[in-house]
């Protein structure tokens, strides 16, 4: 496979990977929904960092890492599957609460800076993605794979996966879903609360 085809078919197997749901897509929909746009757009950039970082990380040799670091790759998973399992509770427990209430907390009230290091953090909590990215890298990156490759694939990563939680963001922050989110908040704050919590539970019983 050539250079760059190895190029166009990574990005297509991470593209499929962003689209299918998860704990990152579930907190850029509700991030966009319950405070602004300008939010959801940039949770989508913290998206777009996290997942530039694992795409270099995987140019470094992230699936040798797996395998030489076991230790290493269970604390991550541990790590993450906390953070998700308390980022579930604290969205169940604020799901009643008024929203001038929840605005201090960085509820509705506009805090994109915020909104970055949450998404960031949400991108880098899932170690499933750490396998993800190391799968497809040791599967279709070339052995000897030019520099021009190795300088443009990350860049490209973050482009592909920022383009596509942006299109999310714009999406859900419609005057539509936004309607609906406010009639059916505490509903809607609870289901996610319950899938993002279920993921982290899941994932500390995987590491096991």
């Amino acid at each position: 496979m050539s250079p760059l085809a190895s190029l166009f078919a990574i990005l297509g197997a991470l593209l499929v990977g962003a689209i299918s749901p998860g704990p990152s897509f579930v907190f850029v929909v509700r991030t966009s929904v319950a405070r602004s746009r300008v939010d959801g757009l940039a949770a989508a950039v913290g998206m777009g960092v996290g997942a530039m970082t694992f795409g270099a990380l995987a140019l470094l040799g992230l699936r040798a890492l797996m395998t030489e670091a076991a230790g290493l790759y269970w604390a991550l998973k541990i790590a993450g599957g906390l953070y998700l399992v308390y980022l579930g509770v604290r969205i169940w427990l604020g799901a009643s609460a008024p929203l001038e209430a929840m605005a201090g907390d960085g509820g509705s009230r506009s805090a994109p800076l915020r909104s970055f290091s949450l998404g960031l953090l949400t991108q880098f909590s899932n170690p499933k993605i750490v396998a993800v990215f190391g799968a497809v890298f040791a599967a279709l990156l070339p052995a000897d794979y030019p520099l021009w490759l190795a300088l443009v694939l990350p860049v490209l990563i973050f482009v592909q996966e920022t383009a596509w939680y942006a299109i999310v963001a714009f999406a859900f922050s419609s005057a539509r879903p936004r309607a609906l989110y406010l009639r059916a908040r505490t509903i809607i704050d609870r289901a996610a609360g319950a899938v993002i919590g279920l993921l982290g539970l899941r994932l500390l019983i995987d590491s096991r």
